[in-house]
């Protein structure tokens, strides 16, 4: 039982951060229903973008541990938002009126240019992350010992996520974007401005994913240029799982994906995790094509 639990929280911690890399995927898929192939390489930025403001700015020995890796990750979120938004001028805007085929090559190209940006920047070889950045001592939970760790990234995926459910579900801009969803011309009829409502989303989306980079980094340690295809793929899994432009079902597809995964891991083998995971996809799809809950955000906010 102890195995288990310990499993489980290894689980919920990596399936955190697939939930804040899939919220960026479901919500540009919400809203313009199309798939921004790029957004794992807006979230292999962030993770870079952290290690060199680290290199540069000694934010734990003057905020301490906490403190330093709040300002961390929120330099990281506006730098890698101002790129979402860039992406989203040059990449997407200039083919919204056409073939929806136009715009899945343009987000193919983006992913193919942003991953060959970084390593050229930063070089092919891994890149490895300060130890020690958080305290790492256990914590006893349910009779377990868990490391404390794992729980803050554990919490801070779940505080980004319920900070994000709030801002869509309470306040004025979260309802543009869910009209947007629905109906971009008739939240045009309305008076919403659908190309700002895209623009805040390019803005959130890509924030949430560089977050979960720079989680990546602390909680394994190295990063590589390539590893937004991998976390890139595997959140897209989760989004899919939860049902495609729902954030609810992003943020559940994601912690289940992360358990699973780790579960499949723990008791058959490290090989065979990730086919676990898609058959247990391919599972959900056999049953609920849409996903477990539904395919549109709007309908389920």
């Amino acid at each position: 039982m102890d195995f288990f639990l310990q499993q489980l929280f290894n689980g919920l911690a990596v399936g955190g951060i697939y939930a804040l890399v899939a919220l960026g995927y479901t919500m540009v898929y919400g809203v313009m229903k199309l798939m921004n192939f790029a957004h794992g390489e807006l979230f292999t930025m962030g993770a870079f973008l952290g290690l060199t403001l680290l290199g540069v700015f000694s934010f734990t020995e003057v905020l301490g541990p906490f403190g330093g890796i709040f300002v961390l990750i929120l330099m990281v979120m506006g730098m890698v938002a101002i790129m979402g938004v860039l992406l989203e001028r040059v990449a997407y805007r200039p083919l919204r009126n056409s073939p929806r085929l136009s715009a899945i090559v343009s987000a193919l190209g983006a992913s193919i240019f942003l991953q060959n940006a970084i390593m050229l920047m930063y070089g092919a070889r891994f890149q490895v992350y300060p130890h020690g950045l958080l305290p790492n001592t256990p914590v006893s939970l349910f009779g377990v010992d868990i490391p404390l760790l794992r729980i803050l990234l554990f919490l801070v995926s779940v505080f980004m996520m319920a900070g994000l459910y709030f801002f869509v579900q309470r306040t004025r801009i979260g309802t543009a974007i869910r009209a947007a969803a629905i109906d971009q011309d008739a939240a045009r009829l309305m008076g919403i401005n659908v190309d700002r409502v895209i623009q805040i989303v390019f803005i959130i989306g890509p924030a949430l994913g560089a977050a979960a980079g720079v989680m990546v980094g602390i909680y394994y340690g190295q990063i590589n240029f390539t590893m937004g295809w991998i976390f890139g793929l595997k959140a897209f899994t989760a989004a899919i799982i939860g049902g495609i432009g729902n954030i609810p079902g992003a943020m559940l597809g994601g912690l289940l994906l992360g358990v699973l995964e780790t579960m499949g891991a723990a008791y058959i083998s490290t090989a065979w995790k990730d086919a676990i995971a898609f058959g247990v996809l391919i599972l959900i799809l056999l049953v609920r094509p849409r996903g477990i809950l539904g395919e549109r955000v709007a309908d389920k906010l």
